[in-house]
């Protein structure tokens, strides 16, 4: 099949039935593997959904800058989406983004502004607000703001939810991908809660993150925010595309469990996905035990691995990190040990 541009080929990613690492599991489990798009992510759907929409609304113009804050994977599908339809793309990031992400983003055009991974949401310094100064001092300027458009997550809504219903045939039991903006799995999710409304719809989270608290409780707790490693998952702020009321339940796991997912997900099925993903693996084992022969589980895997060679792939990131120690190394040469 010939394509006009690259943007034709956004979507229709495959389902992928995971074997090795689901050992101990009855149910059946695939994983949504949405590094098949182009840009190697699931932000790319929502990065063209968004832009298209602002054209139609009037609100991005021919010569425009799109603007947003990003942890990397939308930045990039923005980037290429700009790059594609001749938009300046200005993008604001944290301290703790991969360096494999930065130059991605800078390799397609961006301008990459870095920001204080510490900082606040309510930080000049932050980058969300770094975001917002940008949108507001550059002339022509549309400020994409993912967390809150609501285009994020109904572009999930029209795609990805269909795509993974139809896969299953209608089998889905349970859907689990992680939190950040929301939009991936409360997009999906909704498309799919209103084909079977007894789907359970799970979210992976980080230490570090609100999410969990407030889901639970109803309180927005600073205490709970503090610096950690996963990039993808979790957020210091209450982005409007996670819809906790949609969401059954949000389980924490750590930096280094999720690392070491993603490690084994490469060693045992071959598939090299990002950070993540190995977040929503470890979230799967984590509820393991609840799971029968007759449910059909379905991971989101929001990106590829190749974004974080420099860290989760990259041995010695993982010993500086406290991921592994020099023995626990030496062992994963010859063998896969999740330890």
């Amino acid at each position: 099949m010939v394509y006009n541009t690259i943007l034709e080929t956004i979507g229709k990613t495959p389902l992928i039935r995971l074997n090795k690492v689901i050992t101990g599991i009855p149910a059946t489990v695939y994983a949504k593997i949405e590094a098949f798009n182009p840009g190697q992510s699931a932000k790319d759907r929502i990065a063209l959904h968004m832009i298209e929409r602002a054209e139609r609304l009037g609100e991005l113009k021919p010569g425009g800058t799109v603007v947003d804050a990003t942890s990397g994977n939308t930045g990039f599908s923005l980037a290429m989406v700009c790059a594609i339809k001749g938009y300046r793309c200005v993008l604001t990031v944290t301290s703790k983004i991969s360096e494999d992400k930065l130059n991605n983003l800078r390799a397609m055009g961006a301008e990459v502004i870095l920001c204080p991974q510490d900082a606040k949401p309510n930080d000049p310094r932050s980058y969300y607000r770094r975001a917002e100064q940008l949108a507001r001092e550059i002339p022509g300027a549309y400020y994409i703001n993912q967390n809150f458009n609501p285009d994020n997550g109904e572009a999930h809504y029209l795609s990805t939810g269909p795509e993974i219903w139809e896969q299953t045939e209608g089998r889905i039991t349970h859907l689990i991908g992680s939190a950040s903006t929301g939009g991936t799995l409360c997009g999906s999710g909704r498309y799919i809660r209103e084909q079977n409304p007894d789907v359970h719809i799970v979210a992976a989270d980080a230490f570090g993150s609100v999410l969990k608290k407030y889901h639970e409780t109803g309180l927005y707790d600073e205490n709970e925010i503090y610096p950690y490693r996963i990039e993808g998952v979790g957020k210091n702020i209450l982005p409007a595309n996670v819809d906790f009321d949609l969401v059954d339940r949000f389980i924490k796991v750590t930096d280094r469990e999720s690392a070491l997912r993603a490690r084994e997900l490469a060693r045992q099925e071959g598939l090299l996905v990002g950070y993540s993903s190995g977040a929503v693996m470890q979230c799967l084992q984590q509820i393991k035990d609840e799971l029968t022969a007759d449910d059909v589980v379905v991971l989101i895997f929001a990106d590829h691995g190749s974004k974080y060679v420099s860290k989760v792939f990259n041995d010695k990131w993982m010993v500086e990190q406290g991921f592994l120690t020099e023995e626990e190394l030496a062992a994963t040469k010859d063998q896969n040990v999740l330890c």
